[in-house]
């Protein structure tokens, strides 16, 4: 039986290149595509693949979130993260969501392929360019982590930031969210509060800096 991809990444171009060299190998078909985090969601409950290969820096949910939500509604789906980003915040809280594995952008088509089975199978796949950065951060982890974004807010909390970042309107965003106005005006309340930040210019800077968004 052939293993079921879903591909999760905003660029198009991205995304046909991978169905064209995916499905070159006849173990591997790509049952779907998806342009941000919520659509990816989406299609993971309605298609079930075996494997989804996640984009990190997409609007509207960025695929840490995407990754989080997928897996706790269907735990025995399987992520790898394939993105541009190497720093440790990004794959820290990418694994900490319960991606089985992360490559870069850069890495060789024939690692993807390997890293797809390899998570497949149950087992965890790293790039060693990651690895590194792995080792690193549990040791300063076990040494007392540094206050995130991922730390100090909720799910949905980091969902309402992400989106206010990228500039929808308090209305915009509950209508996405599919809550009251009021319900947001309070997310927004809280994390005001918690991050100490008051300002949208100042929260909008502070996503970009922890990964939530990448306008």
């Amino acid at each position: 039986m052939k293993l079921r991809i879903l591909l999760a990444d905003d660029h198009k171009i991205v995304r046909d290149g991978l169905r064209n060299l995916l499905e070159r190998d006849p173990e591997i078909v790509v049952v779907g595509e998806a342009e941000d985090g919520r659509e990816a969601l989406q299609l993971a409950r309605k298609l079930a693949p075996d494997v989804v290969v996640m984009d990190i820096a997409m609007p509207d949910l960025n695929g840490i979130e995407a990754t989080r939500q997928i897996l706790a509604e269907i735990p025995k789906i399987k992520i790898v993260a394939l993105s541009m980003h190497s720093d440790k915040r990004y794959v820290s809280e990418m694994l900490k969501a319960g991606a089985a594995g992360y490559l870069l952008k850069d890495c060789a088509f024939e690692e993807l392929i390997t890293a797809i089975k390899t998570i497949a199978r149950g087992k965890i796949y790293l790039s060693p360019g990651i690895a590194g950065v792995v080792l690193e951060e549990f040791i300063r982890t076990g040494a007392g982590a540094d206050a995130s974004a991922f730390s100090l807010l909720s799910d949905r909390e980091r969902e309402v930031l992400q989106l206010m970042a990228e500039g929808r309107t308090t209305k915009e965003v509950a209508a996405q969210l599919h809550v009251s106005v009021k319900t947001i005006e309070t997310h927004r309340t809280h994390i005001m509060a918690k991050l100490d930040i008051h300002s949208i210019a100042a929260l909008t800077k502070y996503a970009i800096r922890e990964g939530l968004t990448s306008l």
